[in-house]
């Protein structure tokens, strides 16, 4: 008999039953995950839509862009590099530039 490390029921402590049927998706693709900040690229499966693709090694995969991953993620990368993708840091310090603090 197998020791499972967590005994007859899994790690949250609720007994081991099978998936529901009928609620998961079927339609798992190969696609390309694409992270704008760095041109990093990854190959992973997934059902997400995408309208456009990218070549890699002479094969057309869907392409997912995405904003931030974990080769650019500060937690991750170790580097504290500020992300800021739709300009809110400048939209930001355009509007208080001119303002004193109010010290009463």
């Amino acid at each position: 008999m197998l020791n499972h490390p967590f005994g007859k029921n899994g790690p949250n402590g609720l007994k081991n039953e099978k998936m529901k049927k009928g609620i998961h998706p079927e339609n798992y693709r190969l696609c390309v995950f694409k992270d704008m900040s760095n041109d990093e690229c990854f190959i992973t499966r997934s059902c997400a839509n995408s309208k456009e693709e990218i070549e890699i090694d002479g094969v057309k995969y869907p392409l997912i862009k995405m904003e931030i991953s974990n080769t650019s993620h500060p937690f991750f990368t170790g580097k504290v590099k500020l992300v800021d993708t739709a300009g809110r840091v400048d939209k930001f310090m355009s509007k208080y530039k001119n303002r004193k603090p109010n010290l009463k």
